[in-house]
């Protein structure tokens, strides 16, 4: 990890959701994120530990630009940014490959570029011949592989990974955290969420742990 200016800063960063009211009761609000404070460094790993509904999910968003604070302040000066996600999908309608293509593209990548390793995305997925099946056939762990091979023929700034290293067999996860390895050594950024301490303490040079919205420790 470098001592440079940060590639993306969050100050006081919050963000409020809605939640759906009735005829008997008024809409409410919760604050999803309450207030962030968090730099992302060059060639920095970090680790956000927490659990289910803590705001990890929501913090990705707001790192990849998906998600506009409500309050507080964001900072990225021009830096690219990639979020791998169970949740950021693909178009089930079309193929494996077609989806290929088109992440790729959405990543920064020309048409020439990506087409031109779509053999080492097929490969590298492990998926046969579903990559010219449409998505929609996919179980999440196949459209996870996918995602994952797609992710790796790209070279963002800061690379953002939601949980997905938790999902699919034993076998692949050990291929693409290996990957990742390689990624962080060779000075990627990455932020990676995940419930697994071991495996941010593995992986990551830094670990924080967000709980209901804020950010209750930093381990070094």
């Amino acid at each position: 990890m470098t001592t440079s200016e940060p590639l993306i800063s969050m100050i006081d960063v919050g963000i409020r959701d809605k939640r759906k009211g009735n005829v008997f009761k008024r809409p409410s609000y919760f604050d999803a994120l309450k207030s962030i404070n968090l730099e992302i460094k060059p060639g920095e790993s970090l680790g956000i530990l927490g659990r289910n509904g803590a705001g990890k999910s929501t913090l990705l968003r707001v790192l990849s630009g998906i998600l506009r604070p409500d309050r507080g302040t964001m900072i990225n000066n021009g830096h690219s940014v990639s979020l791998l996600s169970l949740q950021a999908g693909f178009d089930p309608v079309l193929t494996g490959r077609e989806n290929a293509v088109l992440s790729g593209m959405l990543q920064g990548l020309s048409r020439r570029e990506v087409t031109s390793r779509l053999d080492e995305i097929h490969e590298y997925s492990e998926i046969g011949d579903f990559f010219d099946e449409p998505v929609r056939t996919y179980s999440t762990g196949m459209g996870t592989r996918l995602g994952f091979s797609i992710a790796r023929i790209t070279s963002p700034d800061v690379l953002l990974i939601d949980e997905v290293l938790s999902v699919g067999d034993q076998e692949f996860r050990k291929k693409s955290e290996r990957t990742l390895a390689k990624r962080i050594r060779s000075g990627q950024a990455v932020v990676l969420v995940t419930h697994s301490l071991a495996q941010s303490q593995v992986l990551c040079d830094r670990i924080v742990r967000i709980e209901d919205g804020v950010i209750r420790e930093d381990e070094q």
